[in-house]
């Protein structure tokens, strides 16, 4: 097991370059079991839960090649059935469901692991494979979908937090195969989602809508194979951001999509910092003092819940009083225990974390309890006086393709240690 030192205080200064999103690429890799055909998928990014992914992609049957970023994938034929020991390491694995209902009529796929940050059930996307006509039995960790054929229908995504990403994947994925229109109503609006429509279109799927609240998906007999590039991952670009919010200097990152990053760069901008550029890069600098925000995470296009703990982790030395308000994942505050071990003044009034902010944080032995928690300590790192150790580093691998190489080359003082 690995984990991370860093000795802050160190400005950082240069230019980073975006990698492929993950959460586009995990459900748009699921979806090459809708054809028999290969397909090609570029830009994909190098994270321990993209190589779960590939592996049960050839578990299930597929023929899996991977080079440089680019992963071929041939799934001519395909078993429905993914066991606990082979999805248990990653949440997203749930999303092999729906093309495999879709294809196949059929499958069981055990119930998946990943991050611990509350409660984060499937219910929703079982409700739409219902109205799609299929039968659903959970029973001994495992889901079991069964449907003679599948049929259109008009579904609500609506949950008790509001939409599901993965949820509309999977619905979206088994329905264009279904015969007839199939109307997702309350539909997540996430690029990520886009992203999964435009290659299931560039497979010869009807799909229109993707990116506002309704999705309409004609349904089609078959699939054919494709080419794709996934989309830059926002959240990593985010993240180096506020990592050049936190400790810059001047931080450019290329590959990026503005109108994904908008609700950060506004959050941003109302801090005090200078965020500005154009032709996909984005420059952050300091623009005057740090001011204190008061946020609350939505559904896209609000403010993103996986930068929650990032900003948790800017707004700690933020003078005055900051809030963050979780509305998604309300038990996701695992990471203000281990701030506050590095000296800021955090308190959890429910859902919402209030950040009296200090002069400065120190350095200290943390531990990472999710990916995104992760990230906002490496962040807090760089900013801390003297040395920061952070442990159950594996979950940084899991989204963030290099991210210590990537901030040693603008200038962080950050080593990976085996343990």
């Amino acid at each position: 097991m690995d984990k991370i030192i860093i000795h802050g205080g160190h400005p950082l200064t240069g230019t980073v370059k975006i990698s492929g999103s993950k959460n586009s690429a995990l459900p748009i890799l699921a979806a090459t079991l809708l054809t028999k055909d290969p397909c090609v998928i570029q830009r994909v990014p190098d994270l321990s839960d993209v190589h779960y992914m590939l592996q049960i992609l050839a578990h299930l049957g597929a023929e899996v090649e991977r080079a440089s970023g680019v992963v071929t994938v041939k799934a001519e034929e395909v078993k429905s059935v993914a066991p606990y020991e082979i999805v248990r390491k990653m949440r997203a694995s749930i999303c092999v469901l729906g093309p495999l209902l879709g294809r196949e009529k059929e499958a069981t796929v055990s119930l998946p692991g990943g991050c611990v940050i509350g409660d984060r059930p499937i219910d929703l996307h079982l409700r739409g494979f219902e109205a799609l006509g299929a039968a659903v039995r959970v029973h001994g960790g495992n889901v079991k979908v069964l449907a003679p054929s599948l049929h259109g229908a008009t579904i609500s995504l609506k949950g008790k937090f509001g939409t599901t990403v993965l949820g509309t994947d999977n619905v979206m994925m088994a329905a264009v195969l279904a015969d007839g229109t199939t109307i997702i109503e309350d539909a997540a609006r996430e690029p990520e989602v886009v992203d999964l429509a435009n290659f299931l279109n560039k497979m010869g799927a009807q799909i229109t809508g993707a990116g506002s609240s309704q999705i309409v998906i004609e349904g089609v007999k078959e699939l054919h194979g494709a080419e794709h590039e996934v989309i830059p991952d926002r959240i990593e670009a985010g993240t180096f951001l506020i990592a050049g919010a936190i400790a810059g200097g001047k931080v450019t990152i290329n590959r990026v999509r503005f109108d994904h990053l908008a609700a950060l760069t506004d959050a941003l901008l109302a801090c005090g910092f200078y965020v500005g550029g154009a032709n996909g890069v984005l420059t952050i600098h300091a623009n005057g003092s740090l001011k204190s925000l008061h946020l609350k995470t939505q559904p896209y296009p609000g403010f993103p819940t996986d930068m929650q703990a990032q900003m948790c982790a800017l707004l700690a030395t933020a003078p005055g009083e900051s809030s963050v308000t979780e509305s998604i994942f309300p038990q996701r505050f695992m990471h203000i225990s281990e701030l506050k071990r590095m000296g800021a003044a955090i308190e959890l009034d429910g859902a919402t974390a209030k950040i009296r902010g200090v002069d400065s944080l120190s350095g200290a032995p943390v531990m990472a309890s999710d990916l995104r928690a992760s990230a906002a300590l490496v962040l807090a790192g760089l900013l801390a006086e003297g040395k920061t150790e952070i442990n159950r580093v594996y979950h940084i691998d899991r989204g963030y393709e290099m991210l210590d190489d990537k901030l040693g080359e603008l200038g962080a003082h950050i080593e990976r240690v085996k343990v």
